[in-house]
This record gives structure tokens, C-alpha cells and sequence, in this order.
């Protein structure tokens, strides 16, 4: 058996200043052929995981393109085009091949294509034939298509937001594919519209319980695979919302019934799985009344893995006006002022402009007078079990509030971000992080209260209000009942 292996991830937000080009994937993670041979990083972990896999059960395997760019707006159209070339020519050269498995979105836009993901599963298709199998792994937060479902043989999404579980849902994908090689299943998919676009956190009831009947549901004889699709809400895309995909052995009527059975369950606790979002008054409010700390603060609309630039200054502004302190928040992704602080140097105390720098989603720049109290570069947080690179860093502190900068523009993931530099957090009453969700696993267990906070920015939490242009407005929120 041949195994190739390719990756190209990205999260397009249609409403996103930020276009998204080769030098935002070069700043990722770009690898032509040896992603699952480098140091490990989160967009190389399914790589690795598959060769390993199958190098363990004597098949060959040829690999490709990998390449990862943080979430931004719509990826340049003769980048993606030349990275769909290079995957489909080195699959070309590879053939024969059995198994094609692909690390991918499921989010991405393209200039020109809306459906990068199903366009590059055809492409691959169209060379290996109707007998081999393809698979692809895929963040929840994408937009399930026609072309996915109908040219590859399985999908395969992560179940849990934050999306701790990568390298299982990994290996979930590779043990389907391999018993469809050797001809012990025949894979077939249906996928059932739930009409619902929503923040789903599964560390909490009810999608905590939701996500553990799936798992539990895939033990049942004939069932593969059950993925729930979060949808993505601030792609433009005809597709946005949340999807319930099935995967049986060779029973194309169970797998529509299960889709159809469980995306019915998830839109009955609809009510249940939204929560609410207090403004930043309300949240200050919260947070200084509180006993003890730290209390994390969740900047979920300047979150970059939602393709916001992370540079938004409004939370910062509200701490500084009421003079707050013992507050440290992070991570702002601002060149120029990591810059400045580089030359400055450890110690130096100086006048700088932070942040308000993409547009007027990212507020007004505020004038600080700071003090450098840390620069460091190849710091990583963890993201799950994997790292996650974070650039050159500074930790300024102005008004007894501590601020970490950095210019390579990634949400806060994990506390690392902020002790890597040397911030102790056990001291401080708040903790301020750019992040809708991801954060949670790293902090919830450091944090005497966890608030997410609709503060403006890119993606603010309004999901009955974003301006679609392909979308039609049959979900909920928009309309209570879009089945009607």
C-alpha cells in the first residue's frame, strides 16, 4: 500500500482586513515534503501521525505540501492556486497511490473559490481515481460541501472546542481510511443541515454531553465516524452553519438517518447551548467583585484564530480608565511597538502606540508610557498536546497593568504566553486574553472564574446579525424556527 500525505490549512473571515498571502502562510508554516520530519507544531502533528502509522504497517509513503497560515481574510488567489498545483503534481508523480489523506480546514476562501477544500479533494480525486480512498481531517469550524461529501471516501472533524483532540481525530481518519484500503469497510457519508450558527463550547453541558453520545454512538456496529460541523460564522459562505455528518459501512439510509436524528437533537438544545455574553462594564463588574483571582477575561472578538487582527485596544482602554491593576492581558499583535522595544532594550522606559492600528474594529491606538520588562524570541505556548510558535515577544508594563506584545499574530492559547516570559499569573486579580474558545483548556484550571466578554471587534458574538451576502437567512438565531 502507498499513503500519501498533504496539508493546507487556513480559516477564511470574509469580513477580515487582513488578506491572507504567502507571507502569512511563510509565517505559519511552509513545508515541501518533510512537515511530518520537522519539529513538531500543531499544523504538523497529523502528518506526523500518519506516516508513523503507516511506516509501522510496512506501506510506503510519499508526502507533500504542507502549509498552515493563522485565520485571516480571503487567501490570495494565485496562492492557493499554486499550492493546489503542487499537491495535485507531487500526487502525479507519486502514483500509484491508495490512500490519499489531506489536513485541512474547511474554512478556507479563495479569491475566486469558495470552496477550496472541495475543490482540491477533487482535484486529487480526478487523478487517483473513483477506487482510492481519500480522506481529510477537519476543524469543526468549517463549511461542509457537496464537493467534500460526494468526492471523498471520509471526513473526519474534531470533536471537542478547543480542539484538544487533533491527534486523536487523526488517527480516527487514518483507521478508516486503512480498513477502506484493505476492503473491510465501504464508507459511505450524509451530512443533515442543523440550521443553527452558534458558538458550541463542549466543555460545557449540553454540548459537553452532546459530544460524548457521539463518541459513545461510534462503538455501535456499522457506525464509522459522527462528526458535528460547527460552521464557521464569519465565513460568507453558501454554507455557514452548523452540520451533522455521518459515516456507516455501506448504509447510505442509516448514515442520512443518523444526521438527520442527531442534527434534530442539537437544534433542540439550541436555547440551552447559548450563552450570555456580558459587555466589558459587566464584566470588570464581575471581575473586581470577585474573591478571589485570577478572573480570565475572554476578548472573544479580537480573537486572531477567528481572523481578527488581535490588536484591538477597547478592553485595555476600559482597565486603564478605571485604574484597574494586578491585571495582565495579552497577546496584541503589533510590529511597530515590538520593534521599538527591541531597540529600546530590557528596562528601557519609553513612550509608545499601542495597538487601533488595522481599521476601526481595532479601536483607537492608545499612548502609553511604558516599561520594558522582558523581550524574548522561539518562545511556543501549547495548543492541546502540540506547540504553537509565538514570534518575538515583550512584556511592557504601564499603570501597574501588564501587556504582552508580539509580532507574529496568534490568539492566546495557553498560560505559557504569558509565563514564558516571566509574568507570574497566581498574583493577578485579571487575566486578559485575545481568544473566542481555545484559551480554555490552558486556563480554565489556573482561573477562579472564566467570563466571556462581548467586547467590539471582527467577530463579535451577533450571529443573528452577520452580514451575509451568500447565506440565506434560514437559521437560528436569525429566525427562532428555520424548519417552519
Amino acid at each position: 500500500m502507498k499513503l500519501f500525505i498533504a496539508s493546507l490549512h487556513t480559516e477564511t473571515n470574509s469580513f477580515s482586513p487582513l488578506p491572507t498571502g504567502m507571507l502569512s502562510f511563510e509565517e505559519g508554516g511552509i513545508a515541501h515534503g518533510n512537515a511530518s520530519r520537522l519539529p513538531l507544531q500543531y499544523w504538523s502533528g497529523p502528518a506526523r501521525i500518519w506516516r508513523e502509522a503507516a511506516e509501522a504497517k510496512g506501506w510506503h509513503v510519499a508526502e507533500s505540501l504542507s502549509a498552515n497560515a493563522q485565520p485571516g481574510g480571503p487567501t490570495v488567489r494565485p496562492v492557493y492556486e499554486a499550492f493546489r498545483a503542487e499537491i495535485v503534481a507531487d500526487l502525479k508523480a507519486a502514483m500509484p497511490v491508495d490512500v490519499v489523506l489531506l489536513s485541512l480546514h474547511g474554512g478556507m476562501i479563495a479569491d475566486g473559490t469558495d470552496d477550496c477544500e472541495g475543490d482540491l479533494i477533487a482535484h486529487c480525486r480526478a487523478v487517483v481515481g473513483p477506487d482510492a480512498v481519500i480522506g481529510g481531517l477537519l476543524d469543526p469550524h468549517s463549511h461542509l460541501t457537496e464537493a467534500m461529501v460526494e468526492k471523498a471516501t471520509a471526513l473526519v472533524a474534531y470533536k471537542e472546542y478547543p480542539h484538544v483532540d487533533i491527534p486523536e481525530r487523526a488517527r480516527d481518519l487514518f483507521a478508516i481510511a486503512v480498513d477502506a484500503a484493505e476492503g473491510r469497510t465501504r464508507p459511505v457519508m450524509r451530512d443533515f443541515d442543523c440550521r443553527m450558527i452558534h458558538a458550541m463550547h463542549t466543555p460545557f453541558q449540553p454540548m459537553r454531553g452532546f459530544v460524548d453520545g457521539l463518541i459513545a454512538r461510534e462503538t455501535e456496529p456499522g457506525i464509522l465516524s459522527l462528526s458535528l460541523i460547527h460552521g464557521f460564522p464569519w465565513g460568507d459562505h453558501p454554507r455557514v452553519g452548523a452540520r451533522m455528518l455521518a459515516i456507516t459501512d455501506d448504509d447510505p439510509a442509516r448514515a442520512a438517518a443518523l444526521a438527520e436524528e442527531l442534527g434534530g437533537e442539537l437544534f433542540a438544545l439550541r436555547h440551552q447551548i447559548a450563552r450570555p455574553y456580558p459587555d466589558i462594564v459587566g464584566a470588570l463588574n464581575r471581575a473586581v467583585a470577585a474573591e478571589a483571582g485570577p478572573v480570565v477575561l475572554a476578548d472573544v472578538s479580537d480573537n486572531a484564530g477567528g481572523g481578527a487582527p488581535s490588536d484591538a485596544t477597547f478592553l485595555l482602554k476600559a482597565i486603564l480608565d478605571r485604574g484597574l491593576t494586578d491585571v495582565a492581558t495579552g497577546i496584541y499583535w503589533d510590529p511597530v511597538v515590538v520593534r521599538i522595544c527591541r531597540e529600546a532594550g530590557e528596562g528601557a522606559r519609553l513612550k509608545v502606540r499601542l495597538g487601533g492600528k488595522c481599521g476601526p474594529m481595532s479601536g483607537d491606538p492608545l499612548d502609553l508610557e511604558v516599561t520594558v520588562k522582558r523581550i524574548a524570541g522561539g518562545l511556543t505556548q501549547r495548543f492541546g498536546e502540540l506547540a504553537s510558535g509565538l514570534g518575538e515577544m515583550v512584556w511592557l508594563q504601564a499603570n501597574g497593568v501588564d501587556i504582552v506584545v508580539n509580532d507574529h499574530r496568534n490568539q492566546t492559547f495557553h498560560p505559557e504566553a504569558f509565563t514564558g516570559l516571566g509574568i507570574d499569573l497566581a498574583s493577578k486579580k485579571i487575566v486578559c486574553v485575545k481568544s473566542s474558545q481555545h484559551f480554555y483548556a490552558g486556563f480554565a484550571p489556573i482561573a477562579s472564574e472564566v467570563i466571556y466578554v462581548a467586547t467590539p471587534g471582527s467577530i463579535t458574538p451577533d450571529f443573528a446579525n452577520i452580514p451575509y451576502t451568500k447565506r440565506a437567512p434560514t437559521y437560528w438565531p436569525k429566525v427562532e424556527n428555520p424548519f417552519a
